[in-house]
């Protein structure tokens, strides 16, 4: 069982930026694959950035590329997401999650963690 904690959410103006941490606790966090998603009000929760295992491969959805960047350090066991050029649209529930496999789909993830609030003011 993986535990995953999102931390460094918050409220900025519109052009500014914001770092996410994830968290993991459990077996061994290096071999999972881990994603980023939101979900805003009223909205389906959507992909937003993933990493693989060996950070080999990322991917990223259309909206967020060139502005958000994410990494991980296998050593401590957590995966940043750092959101640059931030817009009132990337208002949302970001979530982190985890699974050996998974892509950019979230029915790919079997690990998620609570969320936390990221606010966007125009």
């Amino acid at each position: 069982q993986v535990h995953l904690v999102e931390s460094g959410g918050g409220l900025v103006q519109a052009g500014g930026s914001l770092r996410l941490s994830c968290a993991a606790s459990g077996p061994a966090f290096s071999p999972y694959n881990v994603g980023w998603f939101r979900q805003a009000p009223g909205k389906e929760r959507e992909f937003v950035a993933s990493i693989n295992w060996s950070m080999s491969r990322t991917n990223y959805e259309d909206s967020v590329k060139g502005r958000f960047t994410i990494s991980r350090d296998n050593s401590i066991n957590t995966v940043y997401l750092q959101m640059n050029g931030l817009k009132p649209e990337d208002t949302g529930v970001y979530y982190c999650a985890a699974d050996l496999k998974g892509t950019y789909q979230s029915g790919e993830y079997a690990y998620w963690g609570q969320g936390i609030q990221v606010t966007v003011s125009s």
